[in-house]
C-alpha cells in the first residue's frame, strides 16, 4: 500500500515538472498537468478494479487476469484460497462416496427418510428388502409404497426403542421372507430406518426348538421304558424269566440311546469341526469291506427268519481308488446309506450296493433297495435332522432320524453330492458322488 501510495506521489510529482517546464515556468500549467495525471490514474485503477471484479463474478479461477500490485495480489490470494477450498471440497466428496459405499456395502438396509417419511436416500440392501426403485420412487411416501399395517403403525408411532417385524414385500406364503426394522431419529425432523433380513434367523430358531423338542422326545421314550421296568424290578416279585425278559428289553432301550447319542454327537463334531484336508487318503476297498461287514451282520440281526439278498459289486477301476479325507466321516456316510436300505426294506427284499466310474474321473456309491419306497413330498426333507416318513417304523427298525443328516454334512465337507430317488411300492436309490478332485488310484 506504501509502495502504491509513493508511485502515486511519484507520478504526480514528475508529471507536474514536466508540464511546468513546457509552459515556460507556468504554475497553472502545472496544476492542470497535476489534475490530468490524478484522473487517468483514477480512471486506469478504476479499470483494473473492474477487471478484478468481471473476474471474481465470473470465478475463471483457470484464467488468471494479468493484473499487478496489490490487485495482482488479492488475485493470487483468491486463487489460493480457492484452490484450497477445491481440495478441502473433494475430500469432502471423497469421503461421502466413502461413506455412502460403506452403507452400500452393509448387509443391513438404510433408509433415510425426511419429515414427511418421504424417501431420501436407501442403499440397494434396503431396495431389495423394500422392492424400492430409487429413481422411480424418489421422494415417495415409504408407507405408500410398502403397504403393511404393521409398518404403518409403526412409523406413525415413532417408538425408536423396539424393533417390529414385518413380511417383507413380495414375500411368499410358501417361502415367507421376514424384515426386523427399527427407527431412528437425526438432523432437523429426519428419520433413518434399519432393515434386517432375519428369515434365516427364524427358520434356525425354528430348528433348534425342533431340535431340543425332537432330542428331548427320542430319548424321553427309552428312559419312561427303562424307569418302569427298574420299578417292576425293584418294588415287584418277578420271576428269574420275566427278570431275564426285562432287562433284555432295558438293553434294547439302553443301546437306543446309546446310538441316538452318537449320531448327536458325530453332527456335532462335523458341523464344529475343519473341512478334512485333502491330503488323508483311505483306500475304497477298506470301507466297501466294513460298509458290506457291517450291512450283513444287520440283515442277520433284524431278519434272522426271512433274510433280505444283499448283493456288493464294485466296478474293477473304483477298486484301485483312494477318496482324500476323514475315514470315520466318509464311513459313516456310506454306513449310513447301507444300514437305511437294510433297515426299512422288509424282510426277504433285495438290495443292491454298488461303485460305478461314471467318467471324467468321478465316482458314484450307489444304494438301490426294493422297500415301500417314498413319496415325493418327503424326498426334499430327508436330510432333516430327526425327519422321518413312518415314526413307528422306524423306531421298530431302529433308526434315529439322523442318518441321511450325517450323511449330508459329510457330503458337503467332501466336495460330494447326495441324491435320492424313489417310487412308492417300488424302492429307493441313494447315490454319493464323489468328484474326481478327491479320488486317485492306489499307490
Amino acid at each position: 500500500m506504501f509502495w502504491q501510495v509513493f508511485k502515486f506521489f511519484l507520478l504526480l510529482l514528475s508529471g507536474a515538472t514536466v508540464f511546468y517546464q513546457l509552459g515556460g515556468n507556468s504554475y497553472a500549467l502545472a496544476c492542470v498537468g497535476l489534475l490530468l495525471l490524478a484522473v487517468c490514474w483514477s480512471i486506469f485503477e478504476q479499470y483494473k478494479r473492474a477487471r478484478l471484479l468481471r473476474w471474481l463474478q465470473r470465478a475463471d479461477f483457470d484464467n488468471r487476469p494479468t493484473l499487478v500490485g496489490d490487485l495482482g495480489v488479492v488475485v493470487d490470494k483468491v486463487i489460493r484460497l480457492h484452490r484450497q477450498q477445491e481440495k478441502i471440497n473433494d475430500q469432502s466428496v471423497q469421503r461421502l462416496e466413502d461413506f455412502l459405499s460403506a452403507i452400500q456395502a452393509s448387509p443391513n438396509g438404510v433408509l433415510l427418510l425426511d419429515e414427511q417419511l418421504s424417501i431420501e436416500w436407501c442403499n440397494q440392501t434396503a431396495a431389495s428388502h423394500f422392492g424400492i426403485d430409487m429413481q422411480r420412487d424418489l421422494y415417495q411416501l415409504l408407507a405408500n409404497l410398502v403397504r403393511d399395517p404393521l409398518l404403518s403403525q409403526y412409523l406413525k408411532e415413532e417408538r425408536v426403542d423396539h424393533e417390529v417385524v414385518i413380511l417383507a414385500p413380495g414375500s411368499k406364503p410358501e417361502t415367507p421372507r421376514k424384515l426386523s426394522l427399527q427407527l431412528f431419529r437425526y438432523g432437523e425432523g429426519r428419520r433413518l430406518l434399519l432393515s434386517r433380513d432375519i428369515t434365516q434367523i427364524e427358520l434356525a430358531e425354528v430348528m433348534r426348538r425342533d431340535f431340543v423338542a425332537n432330542v428331548s422326545h427320542e430319548i424321553r421314550t427309552p428312559l419312561t421304558v427303562l424307569s418302569g421296568f427298574i420299578e417292576t424290578l425293584l418294588f415287584l416279585p418277578v420271576s428269574d424269566e420275566e427278570r431275564r425278559g426285562y432287562l433284555e428289553l432295558m438293553a434294547q432301550q439302553s443301546n437306543r440311546m446309546q446310538i441316538l447319542v452318537n449320531d448327536l454327537l458325530t453332527l456335532s463334531k462335523l458341523e464344529g469341526s475343519p473341512v478334512p484336508s485333502k491330503s488323508e487318503w483311505t483306500q475304497v476297498m477298506v470301507l466297501w469291506q466294513q460298509c458290506e461287514q457291517e450291512a450283513k451282520s444287520l440283515s442277520q440281526l433284524l431278519y434272522p427268519d426271512n433274510p433280505q439278498t444283499i448283493t456288493f459289486n464294485i466296478d474293477d477301476s473304483v477298486r484301485e481308488l483312494e477318496i482324500a479325507g476323514s475315514r470315520n466321516e466318509l464311513l459313516s456316510a456310506m454306513s449310513n446309506l447301507v444300514s437305511n436300505a437294510v433297515r426299512y426294506t422288509p424282510g426277504g427284499g433285495a438290495i443292491l450296493v454298488k461303485s460305478e466310474d461314471i467318467g471324467s474321473g468321478a465316482m458314484e456309491f450307489i444304494v438301490e433297495d426294493s422297500g415301500p419306497g417314498i413319496a415325493p413330498e418327503h424326498i426334499p426333507r430327508l436330510t432333516e435332522r430327526f425327519y422321518r416318513v413312518d415314526r413307528s417304523r422306524s423306531r421298530e427298525s431302529g433308526g434315529t432320524g439322523l442318518g441321511l443328516a450325517i450323511v449330508k454334512h459329510v457330503a458337503q465337507r467332501h466336495d460330494a453330492k447326495l441324491s435320492i430317488t424313489s417310487k412308492l411300492g417300488k424302492g429307493s436309490r441313494f447315490a454319493l458322488k464323489v468328484p474326481s478332485e478327491r479320488l486317485r488310484k492306489y499307490q
